[in-house]
């Protein structure tokens, strides 16, 4: 959370202004009828607020159904409705906010009057700023970044006059869970859970933040100095994000990578992927595997199975979006002999222990939906989400996967 909004209730009571947004949002759900007051039975406990948000999205639900749009059955939050001549408008629903777009401006002046007098709503225009991620648009493309978010936590942890650093870990570091144990682990896991939130844009620190969050149990005094260093990283490049380009190109391309054995407190790896459409990445994920790979080739099989699956839940999104993939996935691999585990369905001794539920990947080619292609180290595009890199590496893949200095002037 951001340093300037309250941590509990009490200190929100102190504040007008946040006693007056909770009064408006109590109105606004009575108003709605999502929700009714009753008397606690007295031989039962109050339990924590989670249902008035799912009665709201249970409302919504049924409105946009009725409305003639089809829920996705891959996202639960995703509706499209189809007209002629594949126009389409598309809404997805965040608690008790509505994103839309389409492809013609007279049904979305249709849509958004409807719901106007449906629901107490405001058209707040095109989207500038959405949970905690800031949005350009202009004719020539889309940048996303979190910079007001990445100052706030600067200031919350009172390094906004530190020393920037060009990466967010230093090279060939091992972090491991029998360092000294931190006095307060509170200020390590606040700080830890601020950096997560920060990868909805920052793929950069995607691999730092997944490697820090190994030790929230019981974190170590280099543990923290190492998250101090990516918040150090982090204000050295506040401004940077993601610049999609507008394209018609809805190619779907993937990368898959690891490491092997990086983790040196059970010799687990780490797997990571991303995955592009058309111009900078979108998708993106880095995670310590569940088993000890017994080889790179195995380390990488595993990692490129879990890149399949994300593959394949993309390809469905995208179809119920409307964009049909009528060819494989291209997923790009740096290890032949894991592409060579997926083509060949026969088991042997160097395979035979896999999970099965690995083996999915060899399914996936058969069916056409992804196409494994190898590619050179200095080609994958994965790497700085497995592992530390030097200066020179790590910016060249920063500029590939299309992050870089917010530049308003093409707007």
């Amino acid at each position: 959370m951001a340093c300037n909004e309250p941590s509990s209730y009490f200190e929100a009571a102190n504040s007008p202004e946040w006693l007056k947004a909770m009064q408006d949002e109590i109105d606004m759900i009575e108003k709605n009828g999502t929700w009714q007051l009753t008397r606690k039975p007295d031989s039962k406990q109050a339990i924590g607020v989670k249902w008035a948000p799912r009665a709201w999205y249970s409302r919504i639900d049924s409105h946009l159904i009725q409305q003639g749009f089809e829920r996705s059955p891959n996202e639960a939050t995703l509706y499209v409705k189809h007209y002629e001549e594949e126009k389409r408008i598309i809404v997805s629903v965040y608690v008790d906010d509505l994103l839309v777009t389409g492809t013609a401006s007279n049904f979305l002046i249709e849509f958004k009057k409807q719901m106007e007098k449906e629901f107490e709503m405001s058209d707040l225009g095109p989207m500038k700023y959405f949970p905690g991620i800031e949005i350009t648009q202009c004719d020539s493309g889309i940048f996303i970044s979190q910079k007001k978010y990445d100052l706030d936590i600067l200031k919350k942890f009172k390094l906004e006059s530190c020393k920037p650093v060009a990466t967010p870990l230093i090279l060939n570091e091992t972090l491991s869970k029998n360092d000294e144990k931190l006095l307060n682990p509170s200020i390590f896991r606040s700080l830890v859970g601020s950096l997560l939130y920060l990868t909805a844009t920052r793929p950069d620190s995607m691999f730092s933040a997944s490697l820090l969050s190994r030790f929230m149990s019981s974190p170590s005094q280099t543990h923290l100095g190492a998250a101090k260093r990516v918040l150090k990283f982090l204000k050295g490049s506040a401004d940077h994000g993601i610049w999609y380009l507008r394209t018609r190109d809805v190619n779907l391309i993937g990368y898959a990578d690891s490491d092997w054995a990086g983790s040196i407190d059970d010799m687990k790896s780490t797997s990571g992927y991303l995955f592009s459409l058309g111009s900078g990445v979108f998708s993106w994920n880095a995670k310590k595997q569940d088993v000890v790979a017994q080889s790179t080739a195995e380390a990488e099989y595993i990692s490129a199975a879990a890149a399949a699956n994300q593959a394949i839940w993309l390809r469905n999104l995208l179809n119920d979006l409307g964009f049909q993939c009528s060819s494989p996935t291209k997923l790009f691999c740096g290890n032949k002999s894991a592409i060579a585990i997926a083509e060949n369905p026969i088991q042997h001794g160097r395979t035979k222990h896999i999970n099965v539920k690995y083996h999915a990947i060899r399914k996936a080619e058969k069916n056409l939906q992804i196409k494994l292609i190898h590619c050179s180290s200095e080609e994958q595009l994965a790497d700085s989400l497995t592992k530390p890199l030097p200066n020179g590496r790590f910016d060249d893949l920063k500029m590939k996967i299309g992050m870089c200095k917010a530049n308003l002037k093409e707007c």
